[in-house]
This record gives C-alpha cells, structure tokens and sequence, in this order.
C-alpha cells in the first residue's frame, strides 16, 4: 500500500517538495542551509519556487541530509529522461579537477557547513564509496571538498574534530580516481591527504593506503611499497601494548598493498614476504576474524590480493586456486560491494591466460550484479568487456556490452 501523501508530494513542485521533507525531518530552514553549506536566502528561494534546484551535486547533497532518494527529490518525471550529455564520468571528473585547483575561502553569503554535518557527509560519501555507487560519489565530492576545505579553515586552529576532514575527503577522492584510470589526479588528492593528515598516525597511514595504489597505478611500484611500508610503523599493532581495533587493519592494508606493488615490481619474494605478514596481523585481529568494516581487511582480503599477486607473477592456475577458496567462504559477503566486483575483474586476467574465457565471461557479469558501476564505469572493466567480446561472446556478456556502450 502506497504511503499516504506520497503521490501528493511527488506532484508538488520541487522547491515544495523540499518544504515538505525538510518539514517532516524536523529541520528549520536555517538548520537545514548549514547541512547542505547553503545559507537560509538560498533555502527560501528554493523553496518558494524562485531558485532551482539545477546542479546533479547539489540535489544529492540535498537528498543525504533529508534521507531521501535523489529521484525523491526530483520527481518521477524527470528522473525518465536521460541525464545531460555533459554528465558523462569524463565530465564529473573534470568538475572535481576544477575542485582540486580551487583554494576560494567562504563569504559571508555562503557560510561554511558545520563540522557535524560534515562528518556525516564524509560517512555517506565512504559508503557511497563501499557501495560502488561511483556516478553519485563523482557528482558529491566538488561540493564536498569546497565545503571541507571552507569549514576547516573557519575552524582553524580550534577544533580537533574539523582537523582531519580534509584528509578523509581527499583519501576518497584518491581511491575513486585510481580506479577512474586517473592516477596523475588520484596522487594530487593523496599527496594533499597525507599532508593534512600532518603527522597523526592514523589519519597518516589511511592517507598512505591511497598513495600507494595510486603510485602503483602509475607503474611506480618501488614508490608504491615504500609508501606503504613508511606507513606501517605509524600503527604496528606490535609497537604498543594497547593498539586500536583498526590498527591491525590499517597495517595489514599497508602490507597487502606492499605486496601487490612488489609483484607489480616483479619481486615475487617481497610479494610473498608482505602477504604472509598480512595474513598473520588477519589472523590476530582483536575479537573474531571477520572482515573490519571501514579497510575491508581480513583473511578473505588477503587471500584475494594473493589470487591478484599470482596472476601479477604469471601464475593464473595459482590465482584461480585462490580465488575459488576465498570466495568459498563466509569473508566473501561480508566485503564490501566495491571490493568484490573489483576482484571479479582482476581474475578475469587468470581466466584468459589459462584459456578459459567463458568462465571470465561469468566473472565479469557477475562483478556487473554485483555492482554495476564497476564493470560501467570502469576504464579497466570496458577494456576486459571489449577483450572477450573478441573471443566469443556469450549472451549476458553481449547484454553488458550493449548496456555499456561497447560493440558487441
């Protein structure tokens, strides 16, 4: 049974339909322009019908704070029609480049979001981020790293709170352009984490996690494990006799990352050394050994990153041994969304060097199930698409390449 008011609302005019889900969270107009880092004129003509709502950014920022959909918020007719041509991932990316460049400070008519609001953007982009929901994660960050960047300066130097949410925003900002096939703009955003990060531990070797995928996404695999391995003494879990829960994770994080840049350098022997103490700090974590919910670290990690080093190494029988045993167990499910369809990507390379393209043909639909925006987003899922399209496709794999845009 349809909720009562909900076909009125979506009928309303979407200046009053934002009234109404303000009005029904509880939210003043002013509470509601320092969630959204608006000010209460902008609110009011929204509202009122005199502003529209006409940035993608703006209406997802808009849709976290009221805990709706986008598609609530812009209503059912305009969410059928395609979205501009302009909004293609090339053009996000270039929106959040302009992002980068820019060191604007607030004015008086755009006050800066408060350092709660922040914090609970952060989480909804980390999750957007876990999730694979890369398009609506591309469309939040040039707003969010403004925002940041204005809150942390009208804060500084007195709250530790709004210390390090730069550092957070620009980690993810790294993580999600290495896999947009951007390196050279994904070091920028971990270089600027690691700056933020000014010497917290911490913060620090989160910040080294993304500089070091970045820099092996560069083909500087040497830089890359040195990042990670500078990083690990900052929170060895060995080094102190209380550690964090995440300490384990960040470290077997670093050291998982370490060992894919060693085979990247095609140094198997460092690979292996790096992934076996991986797996010891997986198999001594505080508590139980499932999978920590912020690295996605855990056996399960590490036995997919071994599936990644051996078919690095040009074992791809190995590979796909390890990878039917992790992806076996319970560890699997609990990864998140991202990680697996990531990894179903990565092992569609074994499939092809043993000769058995139906069976990658599988992996990389299976990846599209599981998060779509990873094998359609994805400069490295299009090239594999288009790879097994070569060898003979199969009738899900010629469905994915038409949704993708590829020629079967």
């Amino acid at each position: 049974m349809t909720a009562p008011g909900r076909h009125r609302i979506a009928e309303l005019p979407i200046g009053r339909r934002v009234a109404q889900l303000r009005a029904r969270r509880g939210l003043t107009q002013q509470v509601f322009a320092d969630r959204i880092g608006k000010s209460h004129s902008w609110v009011d003509k929204v509202e009122r019908g005199i502003r529209s709502l006409d940035r993608i950014s703006v209406v997802h920022t808009v849709a976290a704070v009221l805990g709706v959909t986008p598609e609530t918020i812009l209503g059912p007719t305009t969410t059928r029609r395609p979205e501009p041509a302009t909004d293609t991932t090339a053009a996000a990316v270039e929106h959040l480049r302009a992002a980068l460049a820019r060191y604007d400070t607030p004015t008086p008519n755009q006050p800066s979001p408060s350092v709660e609001d922040l914090h609970h953007r952060i989480g909804y982009a980390h999750s957007a981020y876990q999730h694979a929901h890369y398009p609506q994660l591309l469309r939040m960050l040039p707003d969010l790293l403004t925002h940041t960047r204005h809150t942390t300066s009208a804060h500084a130097p007195r709250s530790d709170a709004a210390a390090h949410l730069p550092t957070r925003v620009y980690r993810i900002t790294a993580h999600l352009l290495t896999k947009l096939d951007e390196p050279h703009l994904a070091w920028l955003a971990a270089d600027r984490a690691i700056a933020t990060a000014a010497g917290h531990p911490r913060h620090t070797a989160a910040a080294a996690i993304a500089l070091a995928q970045a820099l092996r996404a560069l083909h500087r695999s040497t830089l890359a494990m040195q990042a990670a391995l500078t990083a690990v003494p900052l929170i060895d879990p060995a080094a102190t006799d209380d550690p964090a829960p995440d300490d384990h994770a960040l470290a077997g994080t670093l050291l998982v990352e370490a060992a894919l840049a060693a085979a990247t350098g095609n140094d198997p022997a460092g690979a292996h050394h790096y992934t076996d103490r991986a797996a010891k700090l997986a198999a001594t974590r505080p508590g139980d050994n499932a999978t920590d919910t912020t690295t996605g670290f855990g056996p399960t990690a590490v036995a997919l990153a071994q599936a990644q080093i051996a078919t690095i190494l040009g074992n791809p029988h190995q590979a796909i041994t390890h990878h039917k045993h992790a992806t076996a167990g319970h560890g699997w499910r609990e990864l998140p969304a991202e990680h697996r369809a990531a990894h179903l990507i990565d092992i569609t390379r074994a499939y092809l060097d043993t000769g058995n393209p139906t069976a990658a043909a599988r992996a990389i639909v299976a990846a599209d199930q599981i998060a779509p925006a990873e094998t359609r987003t994805r400069p490295a899922a299009h090239r594999v698409v288009t790879t097994l399209l070569r060898t003979g496709p199969t009738p899900d794999l010629t469905r994915l390449a038409t949704t993708i845009g590829l020629t079967p």
